[in-house]
Order: C-alpha cells, then structure tokens, then sequence
C-alpha cells in the first residue's frame, strides 16, 4: 500500500509545483479534503480491484484534465499552462482580482 500512498502524494506534489497558480485563491481546507479523498479512494481502489486498477483510474483522471488544459482553456482565450491573461481566468473561476497596492 505504501507504493500507491507515494504515487499519488507525489502527483498530488508535482500538480501543486505545476499548477498550483490554478487554485491560488480555494481555501486549503478545499485542496487538502481533495488530497484525503483522492487518496483514500485511490488506495480503496487499489485494496480492492488491485494496483493495475489504480493505474487505470490515473489515467483516466488524466483525460479531462488534459482536455480542461488543452483545449476548453484556450477556446476561452486563457492559456492552459500559465493562466493568463489572469482576468479573464479570474472571470471564469468567479473569483475577484486583487487590487495591487498603488
């Protein structure tokens, strides 16, 4: 079990790295239940079906977030790797730009 703990903490380490900037303003409470959840059902997985199993559930968390970056971000005028132009980023995610001091 201590494999599937370390695969999925390390993705989970290497998206924060990465994309980090995506979730800049969700409460950590938020990103720290989606960790708990994602690695509970992802060990659950692996417990139950076997690890090739969680393999296939990566995979396919992957496909959407490749199709989110790749393609449904940039239709919308936001690069799907730096999130710019942030306004328009901000716009979609409801969230309110910071005013930068004068």
């Amino acid at each position: 079990m201590w494999f599937e703990v370390a695969v999925i903490s390390t993705l989970f380490a290497v998206g924060n790295i990465l994309f980090g900037h995506f979730e800049e303003h969700t409460p950590k409470w938020r990103r720290l239940l989606k960790f708990a959840l994602f690695m509970a059902l992802g060990v659950s997985i692996s417990h139950s079906f076997g690890r090739a199993w969680l393999w296939v559930f990566l995979l396919t968390l992957a496909a959407p977030v490749l199709v989110i970056h790749a393609w449904w971000l940039p239709r919308r005028g936001i690069n799907g790797w730096t999130g710019e132009p942030r306004d328009k980023y901000y716009a979609l995610r409801g969230w309110k730009r910071p005013v930068s001091p004068p």
